[in-house]
């Protein structure tokens, strides 16, 4: 009997223990990040930062972490998705618009000629983003959006272009909120573009989504309040007009960025070059059979200064061909 007894307690003692938050924290925060240097560096980094009492412990509240979206958090070649979308758009409306078969950008966007589109510089890019984002209600726009998430394709990997999100960067940002981070979205994309998919992707909240925005403004229809997308930028959040984006929208300064090119090393610069423990992190695209491989001279995602400011300031720089053990989540059936 005293040996039964003892069995029972002896299971009871280390099943207690394997199922404790302790043991489960030991487990592998990062499953799709290979072992190395740039894997130790983020978990000692959040390990320093959020231990009670250590020298670099920072409070939950000043945890404040910004991704951008566009190479840092899902693909954005061969041209930023958002362009994509909007370029299925112009296709939907030509039959409201006929004129537009013996203009450009539109007649080299119906000849499937992207590059010839983008070939009128910013003001033909600007038309188009204008034509296709504007005149209507930011929720008519939004139920847009959802749509063409669901529907369109990638023209390399034939899924979704929501399932062409990085895994790794997923698990990073859960891996953050677990340890008291708020996590945010600083994107030179269209906020209103982002916010109706990326919480259901990244578990990030369309309230802590920044991002360019247009001219938004009110009506009331009868006693339907909406609001109007009009076709005039209000602000770009791209370059230097990051961290003035986190500053009038967050309000906080980030301890941890991340970013993959020259148009975040504003955002880079601004989490790190001050006092206390600070982390910036850039996705190197060097994949190119599961992914692309580009860095200086790709006109999508360009990645040259940033680089070479990486080694001096302290930066780790993600390699994503060795570092990481997968790039997308497994498709969904």
């Amino acid at each position: 009997m005293l040996n039964r007894r003892f069995a029972i307690l002896t299971f009871v003692f280390f099943s207690s223990f394997w199922l404790s938050p302790l043991a489960c924290a030991q487990s592998d925060p990062l499953p799709s990040w290979n072992d190395g240097a740039t894997k130790s560096a983020i978990t000692e980094f959040i390990a320093r930062v959020t231990t009670e009492g250590g020298s670099n412990y920072v409070a939950p509240a000043e945890r404040i972490a910004v991704f951008d979206n566009d190479g840092t958090l899902w693909s954005e070649q061969p041209v930023y998705f958002q362009f994509a979308f909007a370029i299925d758009r112009v296709k939907a409306m030509a039959p409201e618009h006929p004129e537009w078969k013996d203009s450009e950008p539109f007649r080299s966007i119906f000849a499937g000629d992207v590059k010839g589109a983008l070939a009128s510089g910013k003001k033909g890019v600007a038309e188009i983003m204008a034509v296709t984002h504007a005149g209507m209600t930011t929720d008519a726009f939004a139920g847009t959006v959802r749509d063409w998430i669901a529907t369109a394709r990638h023209p390399k990997f034939a899924r979704p272009y929501d399932e062409l999100i990085y895994q790794p960067m997923v698990e990073l940002l859960a891996y953050l909120r677990a340890n008291g981070f708020k996590t945010f979205i600083v994107s030179g994309g269209g906020v209103e573009f982002m916010r109706p998919w990326v919480e259901n992707a990244y578990g990030i909240p369309p309230e802590q989504v920044v991002g360019t925005s247009g001219m938004v403004t009110y009506e009331l229809n009868g006693d339907k309040p909406v609001l109007k997308k009009e076709a005039k930028i209000e602000f770009i959040d791209d370059g230097p007009g990051k961290p003035v984006g986190i500053n009038r929208f967050i309000g906080r300064r980030p301890i941890f960025a991340a970013g993959n090119s020259d148009g975040d090393l504003q955002m880079l610069q601004w989490t790190t070059l001050n006092d206390g423990p600070r982390f910036a992190l850039i996705v190197h695209h060097t994949d190119a059979e599961r992914e692309f491989s580009y860095d200086r001279e790709s006109q999508v995602g360009k990645l040259d200064k940033a680089l070479d400011e990486a080694p001096g300031r302290g930066w780790t720089v993600v390699d994503m061909k060795s570092d990481w053990k997968t790039v997308y989540p497994a498709a969904k059936q």
